[in-house]
């Protein structure tokens, strides 16, 4: 956010307080004429407000020469000199400091109208310097409401709100902050759409305003609509920037993390690849920015299951990171590198490069947690259960200091343990850190999306072990976290309702169930295909909430379109393609014999669904993605 600030500032940094710049008093003079402000330009002052009548200093001035001396100013013309003065000082000065300091004497001489200008520049400066947001807010208002006297749009305005968003931001007036954003976004898209302004001015603010936007919707945890000003941003950057430019790599890496925040890999790849380009064609390959660029197409890779690409780009990183002495960084990138290792089954290597890192922590270190985490779950995958616990007690006593200076790591180091856990089959243990981790996240606003997802993982384990009625509201609560976080068709969504359905059908409410089955159906037909694996597995729990009802005829159909589907995989899915065949026998033979009176129950509104392509997407089990990737 303060980056923003500092941005339009340097911008504000040329422009004089009558008509902050040349180039606005050029393109918004009729905005700046209806603030009544008289002040005129005068010559520079170095940043000093001159004395009156120090040329009195030195006697010799007062004796008579052939020069005439300099005429006699009237009242009104030493008013505006004084003006002009203050005016010259206030433009020189640097520090906030001085800038409070000229504004006090300036209230005496200037009217609040030929202080709006004033207060803006101000207000940015201190909003620059984010240490006094009250005071910030304070300046931002008073220059708003000098300012915002017409009901034409204003390019000065815009800015206004612009500054009062940052602020209330600041201050985690999330709701205040997004209505004086959005409002200056309309103004903007007003002033651009009708050309009443240049667009090399306009879209630095709107570039503000759109990042602004991003992270108050992140704040909140509306990450699917933050991700749509992020691209805004890198359009903005796109029309502005030349193609080899730093800030525009940056602004791709920036991008490409937004998609990975909402676990959209494959569209985050090709964003962070151009960074790199950009980066390595301008940088070099040994420059910091790079190692950031491979570090993000770690994740991004190990996201979309090409660990050894994870691990090559983390490798090309480290040596980087190391070449330019970043300790900490480099800490973090070996044990992503382990991670990686994990995950390729490499897990002596793995223990191995995680015994090298632990005696490089401190002993009491969150990265010191991480590394024994890393460690379990190598273990894990061995089964030495005694040993994994072993390092996960040790990592549980260094994160249980840790939960009020660090809470959103503390909570995803709990959820990471719980995973632990849960691999050895100790669900009440992974449950209890569970709660753990979602009472940490319930203070924290921004983390919505990982509240979402550990409601889910707390709902599915409560089914695992028997515990129905209370998975139900956990299942509830994450739909709601995630449809709000990452979009109501995001595939995580589909696997919650999912869930929720085989709790109905548990408690003997098929109707109920049939509902969430439709409902987790749409979503992943939509998400991820309708001849994803999981996609058919909804399917196929639709036919069974209509086959408990007793409405066999729509259970057919739904079995029906399973044993297409599956046909369709071709070889691959000939065990599949048999049971749905076993199936579909078995709910006509119930048909035939299910009495004739009986009235089919009302089928639920479903999508029109088209069977004519077929998902790339790898077959996986609802209840293992839903633990693994939400």
């Amino acid at each position: 956010m303060k980056r923003a600030s500092i941005s339009l500032l340097s911008r504000l940094s040329r422009y004089k307080p009558h008509n902050f710049t040349p180039i606005l008093s050029k393109y918004y003079i009729s905005d700046l004429a209806s603030s009544s402000s008289p002040l005129k330009p005068c010559a520079k002052s170095h940043g000093l407000i001159l004395r009156k009548h120090q040329y009195q200093t030195n006697p010799s001035h007062k004796m008579n020469t052939l020069v005439e001396g300099p005429p006699q100013l009237s009242s009104r013309q030493r008013k505006i000199k004084e003006k002009s003065d203050l005016e010259e000082a206030f433009e020189s000065a640097k520090t906030s400091e001085e800038m409070l300091h000229l504004f006090k004497v300036m209230e005496a001489s200037f009217d609040e109208n030929e202080l709006g200008l004033v207060s803006l520049k101000i207000g940015l400066k201190l909003d620059q310097e984010g240490e006094d947001p009250e005071r910030t807010l304070f300046f931002a208002n008073r220059a708003l409401k000098v300012l915002d006297n017409t009901s034409r749009p204003s390019f000065l305005v815009a800015m206004c709100l612009q500054l009062m968003g940052s602020v209330n931001y600041s201050l985690k007036r999330f709701n205040d902050s997004l209505g004086y954003l959005n409002r200056a976004n309309r103004i903007l898209c007003s002033l651009e759409g009708e050309g009443l302004g240049r667009v090399e001015d306009i879209r630095p603010v709107m570039h503000a305003v759109q990042l602004e936007l991003a992270n108050v919707k992140t704040a909140i945890g509306r990450r699917e609509e933050a991700l749509e000003h992020h691209k805004k941003c890198l359009e903005i950057k796109e029309l502005t920037l030349e193609e080899d430019s730093r800030e525009l790599g940056v602004a791709n890496r920036d991008l490409a993390e937004a998609y990975v925040a909402v676990l959209n890999f494959k569209e985050a790849l090709p964003y962070g690849l151009k960074a790199l380009e950009i980066h390595k064609n301008g940088l070099g390959n040994n420059s910091v920015e790079v190692a950031h660029d491979r570090r993000v197409l770690g994740v991004i890779y190990s996201g979309l299951e090409e660990h050894q690409k994870a691990l090559e780009q983390n490798e090309l990183s480290q040596k980087v990171l190391k070449n330019w002495g970043r300790s900490s960084e480099l800490l973090r990138a070996e044990i992503d590198a382990a991670n990686m290792q994990i995950a390729l089954g490499k897990y002596e290597e793995a223990i191995n490069t995680l015994k090298g890192i632990v005696q490089q922590t401190e002993k009491d270190s969150e990265t010191r947690a991480l590394v024994f985490i890393s460690m379990a779950k190598a273990l894990c995958a061995q089964d030495k259960f005694p040993d994994a616990k072993r390092c996960l007690e040790i990592a549980c006593r260094i994160i249980d200091k840790k939960e009020t200076v660090s809470p959103a790591e503390v909570a995803d180091a709990y959820s990471e343990i719980s995973m632990q856990y849960e691999t050895m089959n100790e669900f009440e243990t992974a449950i209890s850190l569970l709660k753990r981790t979602l009472a940490l996240l319930e203070k924290l606003p921004q983390e919505q999306h990982l509240e979402g997802s550990v409601s889910a993982r707390i709902g599915w384990l409560l089914l695992l072990t028997g515990k129905v009625p209370q998975a139900i509201p956990y299942l509830e609560s994450a739909a709601e976290r995630l449809k709000e976080s990452f979009g109501p068709k995001h595939f995580g969504v589909g696997y919650i309702y999912n869930n929720l359905g085989a709790a109905y059908l548990e408690l003997d409410r098929p109707q109920s169930a049939a509902q969430m089955f439709a409902v987790a159906k749409d979503i992943m037909d939509v998400s991820l295909g309708p001849h994803h694996a999981d996609s058919i597995e909804a399917c196929k729990n639709l036919s069974k909430a209509y086959s408990t009802m007793g409405s066999y005829t729509l259970a057919i159909e739904f079995q029906q379109r399973v044993i297409v589907v599956w046909e369709s995989h071709g070889p691959s899915a000939e065990d599949e393609l048999r049971e749905a065949r076993r199936v579909l026998e078995q709910l006509k033979s119930k048909a035939c014999v299910a009495s004739t009176n009986q009235l089919p129950a009302r089928a639920l509104p479903l999508p029109h669904t088209n069977f004519s392509g077929k998902s790339s997407e790898p077959d996986v089990s609802v209840n293992q993605k839903l633990t693994s990737s939400i």
